[in-house]
């Protein structure tokens, strides 16, 4: 068999809006991919379908799997004849290990790339609003590790060198240490008074920031309990930060947001408050499954006198059966309606000018359209049913799931349809998370009166909805309550 090939890829920093094109593409083709804490756990969803994916995170005091472990697995599934990424958080150069991964598959005459990545030691600050140098303040940057190769836990380093020689320095993972640092800075020559800043989950929308100097930041670590994965950085080129920090200024910065999916697709609304700064996960994550058509169906098309559509994704699957099957679009001859704006703008892209279901007359006819599971609304109805896939949730993403949970504070969970409630029940039972639990404080928040009536029937708590069901009035409702 011919041995695949493997990609080295940073996954950049936290959001997945920062990762290098190339990076991405080599997600979109791979059939294993072994991934780090630190890489966003989002960008799993670009790969395809059926790909294997493995957890090789390392948290502090634990490592899941060893680096000789990670070595092997990449050459055995690489001589299996697989596409297999190596997805790392930041730059994989960045104390990455990524020459110990190269060398493995060099020595193993497996075929690799490494696809660099930004790194969080960049990227974090400018989030923050510090560029690492400047022609005012900074004209050189160091990154340093400060939990690597060291005695007794502390870094051994060229201590007076950096003191003396270098304007900004960052130091990676190096909080435990951070007493250490400071008090070696200070004794080689850095001025106590020298800024400080903490920056966590960089880039993140739970990104938090702490600023001290070199006198107090340790205290101040000690009273904030600010923990791992953190960068630390220290220069006067922190001072600008008060002038041009930005991302702490959009609207729902902070905001942790779990919302509730239905489609298999990222969805625009997580796109939208993910855009606004906030943190969003989308879940459950689903499956489909494209189903045969109904061949009678096909021939009544022209006499029902009303066509719904019941999902956006219903719209481009029930048009690709019509070309598959070589049926004229012009047979379907009723009104044609959709269950929601995002449905809506479906079908206009097709050449249509739809209405809301809400405005659909009760004669005539219907013909409805979309899966299996958002069909089942309408099992009872006197109407025909175009099943144009099956959904199934997708269980190899439990495991991931259940770690974004955990690590997250979600504040606020949003309901975008009636649909989606049921499904992120049996999720997060899949998951093994409480429901109560999760939502206790919560802000509960629902698209619509539909939706608003499935939730309290689901016996949930619920905080309301926006005056309108669309993506600028939720954020407009979140927004007001950060405030």
């Amino acid at each position: 068999m011919k041995p695949g090939k493997v990609f080295l890829v940073g996954a950049g920093p936290g959001d997945i809006g920062l990762i290098t094109v190339k990076g991405l593409e080599a997600i979109k083709q791979a059939e294993v991919i072994l991934y780090d804490r630190l890489a966003n756990p989002k960008l799993l969803e670009f790969a395809p379908a059926d790909c294997q994916f493995i957890y090789c995170g390392k948290l502090p005091d634990r490592h899941t799997l060893r680096q000789e472990g990670i070595n092997e697995l990449l050459v055995e599934k690489a001589l299996e004849g697989k596409i297999v990424v190596r997805l790392k958080g930041g730059d994989p150069g960045v104390f990455g290990r990524v020459g110990e991964e190269a060398a493995a598959l060099a020595d193993a005459g497996i075929d690799y790339e490494m696809v660099p990545g930004i790194s969080s030691g960049m990227a974090a600050p400018l989030y923050a609003g510090i560029p690492v140098t400047h022609r005012e303040h900074a004209e050189s940057f160091a990154v340093v590790t400060a939990h690597d190769k060291s005695q007794d836990g502390r870094p051994v380093l060229d201590w007076e060198g950096l003191a003396r020689g270098v304007d900004t320095i960052a130091f990676y993972m190096g909080v435990k240490n951070l007493p250490f640092i400071c008090e070696n800075l200070i004794k080689y020559g850095k001025p106590s008074d020298t800024p400080v800043i903490l920056i966590q989950w960089g880039t993140f929308g739970r990104q938090k920031t702490l600023q001290g100097t070199l006198a107090d930041i340790s205290e101040k670590v000690l009273q904030a309990k600010f923990s791992n994965p953190s960068i630390i950085l220290v220069g006067n080129v922190i001072s600008l930060r008060e002038k041009i920090s930005w991302f702490e200024k959009k609207p729902l910065y902070g905001r942790q947001i779990l919302l509730a999916r239905t489609g298999t697709n990222p969805s625009e609304l997580a796109v939208e408050l993910m855009s606004q700064g906030a943190d969003v996960i989308e879940f459950p994550k689903w499956r489909s499954f494209r189903v045969s058509v109904n061949p009678r169906l096909m021939e009544k098309l022209p006499n029902y006198k009303k066509v719904l559509f019941a999902t956006p994704e219903s719209v481009e699957e029930f048009f690709l059966a019509l070309r598959n099957n070589k049926v004229d679009i012009r047979r379907v001859a009723g009104e044609v309606y959709g269950i929601s704006r995002k449905t809506l703008k479906a079908l206009e892209a097709r050449g249509f000018f739809p209405q809301i279901a809400a405005d659909m007359p009760s004669e005539g006819e219907l013909l409805i359209v979309g899966d299996d599971n958002s069909l089942k609304a309408y099992k009872e109805e006197s109407a025909d049913l175009w099943v144009t896939h099956q959904k199934q949730l997708d269980e190899k993403y439990w495991p991931i799931f259940k770690r974004m949970l955990g690590e997250a504070q979600v504040d606020t969970v949003v309901f975008p349809s009636s649909a989606s409630v049921e499904p992120f029940l049996e999720g997060l039972k899949n998951c093994e998370v409480d429901a109560d639990e999760l939502l206790q404080d919560v802000q509960v928040v629902s698209m619509g009166k539909q939706t608003l009536e499935a939730v309290a029937a689901a016996e949930l708590p619920s905080y309301g909805m926006p005056e309108q069901p669309t993506k600028d009035a939720l954020v407009q409702l979140l927004s007001r309550d950060q405030s």
